[in-house]
């Protein structure tokens, strides 16, 4: 039995245009013609766009599914438990997308509110980069730590905002004096800033042993949006967060004799 093009495509809930694509495609080009010239799909072609479909359905590209059809050696099998990780891992990264909004609305509900005047009084010229804190999010999605960083600033009043923002300030003139003076990353006063930085962390925010403050460094260095929540763009030097970073390293060496936590912990 034979089925227009318009049959069709109400049979399978696609468009003509759908069904002419796949054609030029080469997908699925119907094996009759009407006396008139149109298209007519057999039930062949209909086990065949169902196929099609099916595979569409589970976000298989065009290219991938003519590469099925046409190797007879092709085995779907491979290619569709290849679709099935990255699925599962699509999953799971949209699982922790939600996960972030969720901590995000908590923030907000919790959150202390404050005028833009207040919050500019506060942070200053900080901004907080919401792509780079979503990142940061999927990034550090399983620590223990990071979480407890968002329960502990969600629940800062805004008195204890000015205080650790004061901190934080006069903690980054001290730290953009010792680079514009030439002093070493390595050296004490660098090293003993870097410090200083470790114990800001633990103190309003989460436990920061040395290794997680390497990589917050490391953070800091290869990433711009990172290092705009120490130091403004309006107050950075080109090579500072290198210089804070390589003096973090210095710091954590000295503090642990060059073992990482893991080897400390043993």
């Amino acid at each position: 039995m034979s089925y227009s093009v318009g049959q069709v495509a109400a049979f399978a809930g696609v468009t003509v245009r759908t069904l002419h694509h796949y054609d030029k495609a080469g997908l699925l080009s119907p094996g009759d013609r009407s006396p008139a010239g149109y298209r007519l799909y057999s039930d062949a072609d209909l086990v065949r766009l169902q196929q099609i479909l099916f595979y569409r359905e589970l976000g298989f590209p065009l290219e991938e599914i003519a590469v099925i059809f046409e190797d007879p050696q092709a085995n779907a099998l491979d290619h569709l438990q290849a679709r099935q990780r990255q699925l599962e891992e699509e999953i799971a990264r949209l699982q922790r997308l939600a996960e972030v909004a969720q901590r995000a609305i908590e923030v907000q509900r919790t959150g202390v509110p404050m005028t833009p005047r207040e919050r500019f009084e506060v942070f200053g010229e900080i901004t907080f980069d919401l792509s780079y804190a979503t990142e940061a999010e999927l990034k550090w999605a399983h620590s223990a730590g990071q979480r407890e960083a968002m329960e502990r600033a969600a629940a800062h009043t805004k008195e204890d905002w000015r205080r650790l923002m004061g901190e934080a300030a006069a903690w980054r003139a001290e730290l953009l004096t010792a680079f514009d003076q030439g002093e070493p990353s390595d050296g004490e006063r660098a090293v003993d800033l870097a410090e200083e930085h470790r114990l800001h962390i633990s103190r309003w925010f989460t436990s920061c042993p040395p290794d997680m403050h390497r990589r917050i460094a490391d953070d800091f260095a290869a990433d711009p949006r990172a290092f705009a929540l120490v130091v403004p763009p309006s107050q950075q030097r080109p090579g500072l967060a290198s210089y804070l970073c390589k003096a973090v390293h210095a710091n954590a060496a000295r503090r642990t004799g060059g073992r990482t936590d893991s080897e400390e912990k043993q």
